[in-house]
């Protein structure tokens, strides 16, 4: 079994001391660009991969980034995690992956684990992102935090996010002009800011087209497949059904076109649907979905270069923010009413 490399190595074969790799390793200025160039170039010719542990007491760094979650959409926290990841991959960082799920977890298993691994920063998705005890936990601890899509205190922390309102109103407007006057809507989980803010989009389009949106035409649902079946069932099983459901994200989307095809309505025909996200169940499902593209993976790379920047901590009134573009998919699920 052949030897590992070391950072002794590095130096041997660069012609330069082991504190010079080290600053190129950690991306530190004052280091001669040539100079840079000649480790970078070892350290890729010998496969050099340095030991997080021993960097991290050379230093007071500890290369690691956090994501803190409570979401049910798989799709959702994969997109989360590729994004952060590709973007830590670059700095030389690694990823830990927490799901908070109750509220025993933030002072039993949060707060231990900020004391013991010493991140460098976290990233709070939504609704992780709003919740008060999470938010003075890392405050108390030090600890820097960006967050994604937060629905209220904007100048509590740096965040990332998009128009989630502006996004459901283009969709919905998207849907009456197909000629949809009687168009469902779904509801997120109560405790995610986007579910507010995707339904003030739909009703404003509504009434801004002449479509005064009805009560009955709004059903709850918590981002599930199982919670968008629910309330599918409630909203097609009428004598007046809709003929459009648009729900808040894709995964209750499919929940709608499952009701819909065990009711023997054919989609675009019979009855249209609109989900938001675009995961890849929206383009694994027939018809394809007409969507939402949300740029998850980007919104976590962008909270992760944020952190990566030290951009987290910040001087003045108002934290550091970055707003990503939305685009309406149009696919087959959806057609003229």
């Amino acid at each position: 079994m052949s030897r590992k490399i070391t950072i002794h190595d590095v130096a041997d074969h660069a012609g330069v001391s082991i504190k010079t790799v080290s600053r190129v390793m950690n991306r530190e200025p004052n280091v001669k660009s040539d100079t840079r160039d000649r480790v970078q170039a070892v350290v890729a010719a010998l496969n050099y991969r340095p030991n997080i542990s021993a960097r991290s007491l050379a230093g007071s760094r500890a290369y690691l980034i956090g994501v803190f979650f409570d979401n049910p959409s798989p799709a959702y926290v994969t997109d989360v995690q590729l994004g952060a990841i590709a973007r830590c991959r670059e700095e030389g960082f690694h990823l830990i992956v927490e799901p908070i799920d109750s509220a025993a977890e933030i002072e039993g298993q949060l707060a231990p684990m900020l004391t013991t691994l010493r991140m460098d920063g976290v990233i709070l998705t939504p609704p992780v992102c709003d919740h008060p005890d999470v938010l003075a936990l890392l405050e108390r601890e030090d600890v820097p935090y960006v967050r994604i899509s937060p629905d209220r205190d904007l100048g509590r922390s740096a965040y990332v996010g998009m128009d989630d309102r502006r996004a459901a109103y283009e969709m919905t407007a998207h849907l009456i002009g197909l000629g949809h006057r009687d168009i469902g809507f779904i509801l997120g989980h109560p405790d995610h800011g986007a579910t507010h803010l995707r339904h003030e989009g739909y009703a404003a389009a509504m009434a801004d087209h002449g479509c005064a949106p009805r009560a009955d035409r709004v059903e709850q649902g918590y981002f599930s497949f199982r919670s968008g079946f629910e309330a599918a069932e409630r909203l097609l099983t009428r004598d007046d059904r809709p003929t459009a459901v648009f729900a808040s994200n894709d995964d209750m989307a499919l929940g709608v076109m499952a009701v819909a095809n065990r009711l023997r309505l054919n989609v675009p025909e019979q009855l249209s649907v609109a989900g938001f996200d675009d995961t890849p169940g929206a383009k694994v499902v027939w018809p394809q979905l007409t969507t939402v593209r949300q740029p998850i993976a980007a919104m976590a790379a962008a909270a992760a270069d944020l952190l990566l920047r030290g951009e987290a901590r910040w001087e003045g009134e108002t934290p550091p923010s970055r707003l990503l573009d939305f685009e309406l998919i149009v696919r087959e699920s959806t057609g003229s009413a």
